[in-house]
């Protein structure tokens, strides 16, 4: 099946009988979300093989075969989609709810304002950047320049709402919770683990332990992670240079920022920030963690 291009963003909603499938061997350029309203369908990605129900969440990453379609038994599969490169700013929202690397799912997402925000989405897929946005009446296009960021603000806003009401696959300690919350209010302070194994009153091998079995990733990674999406959206809405942005997230160097930047999305930060002029974003890494 063809595929958009990646730095396209298109929004769409189907409405697809018992033999709706499609299958993508080499995957997509683009992430791709399906929100399910009806019936329901069969997804596979990664390893992972998820049957979706009305309101659940799928969100699948780039670049790794893919194969969805009608849940045996549903009479249609009714959903919302959207093909997108995400915000850095998402990922984290998105990894307590991994079914396997780069394949998420959202149980029970809330119907009327994540509809509300995906038609926007598409009304705002056909705007042109003059005058109102029309109604939301053809959905399934490319969106334009002028458009994109309204868009990905819907998708923003779809992802926030979902990521905030379902709960995290296997639910999940509350003081790892607390240690992840820790570090996303503030990823540039001095995190160690030992300062963060005292926040919730545990040892630093007890934190280390529960902390990796429950995340994927050890928590220093963790504090690099959120440093490195911190330093993301500053490259993207602000205008300070290199150095300015890895003293503002905590880096020691701007050398050692830029090598731990391009580690972790495959681009340096001043090819990131070029990139995002032109609408185009890099897909991050899938590292072992």
């Amino acid at each position: 099946m063809s595929v958009p291009a990646a730095e396209l963003v298109i929004v769409g909603h189907y409405d697809k009988p018992p033999s709706y499938a499609t299958r993508r061997r080499d995957g997509s350029p683009s992430w791709l979300l399906m929100w399910t309203q009806e019936g329901g369908g069969l997804v596979e990605q990664g390893g992972a093989r998820t049957e979706t129900r009305p309101g659940d969440l799928v969100v699948l990453s780039s670049r790794q075969e893919q194969h969805y379609r009608t849940a045996p038994g549903q009479e249609r599969w009714r959903f919302w989609w959207a093909h997108f490169q995400p915000r850095t700013a998402w990922l984290p929202w998105l990894e307590p709810h991994a079914l396997a690397p780069g394949c998420y799912l959202l149980r029970g997402v809330g119907f009327d304002r994540v509809e509300q925000a995906f038609l926007r989405a598409a009304a705002d897929a056909r705007w042109t950047g003059h005058g109102e946005p029309p109604e939301p009446a053809r959905p399934e296009q490319p969106v334009v320049a002028e458009a994109r960021e309204l868009v990905l603000g819907a998708i923003e806003e779809v992802l926030l709402l979902a990521t905030t009401a379902a709960r995290p696959l296997g639910g999940g300690d509350q003081r790892v919770r607390r240690v992840q919350a820790l570090i996303a209010a503030e990823p540039a302070a001095p995190h160690t683990v030992a300062s963060l194994a005292r926040a919730v009153a545990l040892s630093p091998s007890r934190l280390a332990h529960v902390f990796s079995e429950q995340t994927g990733m050890t928590p220093m990674r963790a504090v690099r992670q959120a440093r490195v999406t911190h330093a993301a959206r500053l490259l993207e809405i602000t205008d300070m240079d290199v150095g300015q942005v890895a003293q503002a997230c905590g880096f020691v160097s701007p050398f050692h920022f830029s090598r731990t930047f391009s580690a972790e999305l495959g681009v340096s930060p001043r090819d990131y920030r070029r990139r995002y002029s032109t609408g185009v974003q890099p897909t991050p890494s899938r590292k072992a963690r």
